[in-house]
């Protein structure tokens, strides 16, 4: 189909969120330099593959994930180790997909489901349906049409590039991939790392923010949102909740790298050095690593303070003085 453009439309609400967001996106590229942060940078890709693969049901957690791609020995399903594997493999080679080429899509499919799916690196050649237990809620396109609809789709992206802002293009990209559904497994995984990849052309700042751990937060709202689309015949509602998401997930960001940029205090300063990110420590461990001997200037000192910046996370918050109570940088 000639000239053929997905359905949308550009409400002020999506004006909104792209103004807010490249606001964000000033502010903290001004203030972080992730280039001098590769720790930094390796946690929020280790945060993006887990959630990505949360969302498609692999089991493993964020430390199984970190242990995988560490070269650790995990105990776990084969399969789920394998798809760790994959998409870290993927994440690493992101800066050097072209995100306007299908010859790029499907090498990176094939990079992302080696070894798990039978049909790696090539369009479906079945019928596929998403279902709610025994009952269909959505039929994709036959697969007949597939090679044409992602034709279509990609002619229209390398058309309208640079026309079409880069946040509104991957939403619509996103939207428009999870329906056609070219793939016989993976499609989500793919839509997510396109997603990425497509804002990381536009902000290379992108390839190390972790916008599929926001999804993952508000995965019901991502499949409502996709559905409400399916209904309406047009990715209006779902670029309103990526961008929403994106904008979220940027606040956050610029909040925590002001709060790292004011004068934190010595203490503060001292025990975020000493915790590695997503580690669970005691207080005990704390404070043998600072060589501290008072429990009570711990607490006043370094604990409390940093809990109170958000920069460290209590593993049971409901419970602050359980004895199984851990202590978690973010």
């Amino acid at each position: 189909m000639e000239n053929h453009k997905p359905p949308f439309t550009i409400t002020n609400e999506i004006l909104s969120y792209v103004s807010s967001i490249s606001e964000k996106l000033g502010r903290i590229t001004a203030t972080i330099n992730l280039e001098a942060k590769p720790h930094l940078r390796k946690n929020n890709r280790i945060k993006s593959i887990h959630s990505s693969l949360k969302i498609e049901a692999n089991s493993l957690s964020l430390g199984q994930v970190r242990d995988v791609i560490n070269g650790k020995t995990v105990l776990g399903e084969q399969r789920e180790i394998q798809e760790v594997k994959n998409a870290y493999a993927a994440y690493e080679r992101l800066s050097e997909i072209n995100p306007y080429s299908i010859k790029d899509l499907k090498q990176f499919h094939g990079i992302m489901t080696k070894y798990v799916v039978e049909e790696s690196g090539v369009f479906r050649r079945g019928e596929e349906g998403v279902f709610n237990g025994d009952q269909c809620i959505f039929m994709a396109p036959p697969a007949r049409l597939v090679p044409e609809l992602m034709n279509n789709l990609f002619d229209w992206m390398e058309k309208e590039k640079n026309s079409v802002h880069p946040l509104i293009l991957s939403s619509v990209f996103h939207y428009e991939f999870v329906f056609i559904h070219p793939f016989s497994d993976g499609n989500g995984r793919m839509a997510r790392l396109w997603h990425t990849a497509i804002l990381s052309k536009w902000k290379p700042i992108f390839e190390y923010i972790p916008i599929e751990s926001q999804i993952a937060k508000f995965q019901d709202e991502y499949y409502n949102a996709i559905a409400k689309c399916h209904t309406d015949g047009a990715s209006t509602i779902f670029i309103e909740f990526m961008l929403s998401q994106i904008d979220k997930i940027l606040y956050d960001i610029s909040i925590q790298s002001s709060e790292d940029n004011e004068q934190l205090s010595e203490y503060i300063k001292k025990l975020l050095h000493v915790m590695e990110y997503d580690v669970p420590y005691t207080s005990k461990a704390l404070m043998e690593k600072l060589d501290l001997k008072s429990k009570e200037g711990f607490r006043r000192n370094y604990l409390r303070p940093a809990i109170d910046r958000n920069l460290i996370r209590m593993t049971i918050p409901d419970k602050p003085n359980s004895r199984n109570q851990r202590y978690v940088k973010f």
